[in-house]
């Protein structure tokens, strides 16, 4: 997500730290690259030049610091507009009752899905959301959120086969949803290839009888300026509350997130990331604007391992690390964990000046096969060779290298580079200097990171320093 706008920033604003003090005159070029790369990015041509001009304005004006040097004020002028073109502040859900949602998108853009997530996301939060199916026309719609919806373990209401009046489907709804103790309702509407007509009508009607507190657009962010033009035409027809962007983690561009706040006026509340019903978010814009930079999000990275992993087991294996006792039972737990955090691409992303590292590492470093790979050869040895992976010698390696499916190259390559990993936990000054290179992390500008190229190295054979196998 954004990595070419992040890049071609990146390179203009490397430009501008030889120069003494930023002028219109020595700005003009930068800005012009700028907004190239905002257009080539998808950002609607106005609101690039909007931007522009925002960001000119407070270059060359008072606001400039003489004590900060040129490259470094620009990102913090373009980070603070930034922050303001995509809405400045988090917008919350008006949850107050009775917490009517109506979901509302084109087919494909992730709508009955999203409808699962956001419940998913709401119960976590302490609400008691229920899900309703009404979409009637797209086939296996209302069996798809019944999937979902007990997936997450929240009440779903389906209509009976055949049941083509969403009205009525509404109606039935709001009965059912009297009986249950749920404290709001996630109304799944029908979305078409195209907004026609029948499809504006029909979301009129159930709009205008359900009056419900938020009306949000589900938009797929990977079609760029025609999410901007349906958010438009959606709005025009029940005047939506915000949007929900999709499939942020695969569109390189992102310009339809930059634009649809400026076109629209309407707040971005959620965002989607990923194809796991728990890669769902919430959308504060500064954040946003740091990752957009490569400033990294670290407040998100935190969240998001805190909610997925098990404080108890990571405890338990903190004190087997410090103890040096660290084996290979512990290692398939951290395995698990890891997976659990979704695509490790996405996760690290997250890490100021992680475009930067990514372009250092190997081919396929990141890859979620790797980690399948690993735990298919832990799998394969047996609990004393888990326990005690000293004891794994030439017969042994051949045994699970066919019972993994792997190479015997693979099993010796992890196999040392566990027992360096060991090595290391054993001493305590080299631990000391990694996890100082870890706080590097949480510097939270553009700065020094601290030789994390170098840890993330050892994700794949052929580079220098401790070549750890996660």
């Amino acid at each position: 997500m954004f990595s070419s706008l992040a890049d071609n920033l990146d390179k203009t604003f490397r430009n501008l730290r030889g120069v003494g003090r930023i002028s219109e005159k020595n700005i003009s070029e930068t800005l012009r690259e700028i907004r190239l790369a905002l257009l080539e990015s998808d950002v609607e041509y106005k609101v690039a030049q909007t931007f522009i001009e925002g960001v000119k304005k407070r270059a060359v004006g008072e606001d400039v610091f003489k004590s900060i040097k040129p490259g470094e004020q620009i990102v913090k002028i373009f980070h603070d507009e930034l922050t303001k073109l995509l809405g400045g502040d988090q917008a919350p859900l008006d949850l107050n009752p009775p917490a009517r949602i109506l979901l509302c998108g084109l087919n494909g853009a992730g709508k009955t899905t999203t409808a699962g997530k956001l419940a998913l996301r709401l119960k976590k939060d302490g609400r008691r959301p229920l899900l309703v199916a009404c979409d009637l026309y797209r086939p296996a719609a209302i069996d798809q959120l019944a999937t979902i919806a007990e997936q997450v373990g929240v009440p779903c209401y389906t209509p009976e086969a055949g049941e083509k009046n969403v009205l009525k489907v509404a109606k039935a709804a709001l009965k059912w949803a009297d009986k249950q103790s749920g404290s709001l309702i996630i109304f799944d509407t029908a979305g078409r290839q195209e907004i026609d007509k029948d499809l504006v009508k029909e979301l009129q009607g159930l709009h205008k009888f359900l009056k419900p507190k938020e009306t949000l657009l589900v938009a797929d962010a990977a079609t760029g300026q025609q999410a901007v033009s349906v958010a438009k035409t959606f709005d025009k027809a029940v005047t939506l509350s915000g949007i929900i962007l999709t499939k942020l983690d695969g569109d390189a561009r992102g310009g339809a997130a930059l634009s649809m706040r400026a076109v629209t006026g309407k707040p971005i509340k959620y965002i989607g990331e990923g194809e796991k019903l728990e890669q769902f978010a919430e959308f504060h814009p500064d954040r946003m604007a740091g990752r957009i930079l490569d400033m990294g999000d670290t407040v998100t990275m935190v969240e998001q391992v805190a909610e997925m992993i098990d404080e108890e087991k990571a405890a338990k294996a903190a004190k087997r690390l410090e103890k040096g006792r660290f084996d290979f039972n512990d290692f398939l737990e951290q395995m698990k964990m890891l997976q659990n955090l979704g695509p490790l691409e996405g996760l690290l992303g997250m890490m100021p000046g992680f475009n930067k590292i990514k372009k250092q590492l190997p081919s396929g470093a990141l890859d979620p096969k790797r980690i399948k790979h690993m735990e298919a050869i832990v799998l394969s040895m047996t609990s004393r060779e888990r326990t005690k992976p000293e004891i794994i010698k030439g017969t042994r390696r051949k045994r699970i290298a066919s019972g993994s499916g792997r190479t015997l190259i693979e099993v010796n390559q992890l196999l040392k580079q566990f027992g360096q990993m060991r090595k290391m936990m054993k001493s305590k000054g080299k631990m000391k200097n990694m996890m100082k290179q870890l706080g590097g992390m949480g510097g939270g500008g553009m700065g020094d990171l601290g030789g994390m190229e170098d840890l993330m190295g050892g994700m794949n054979p052929g580079k220098g320093g401790p070549k750890l196998p996660f």
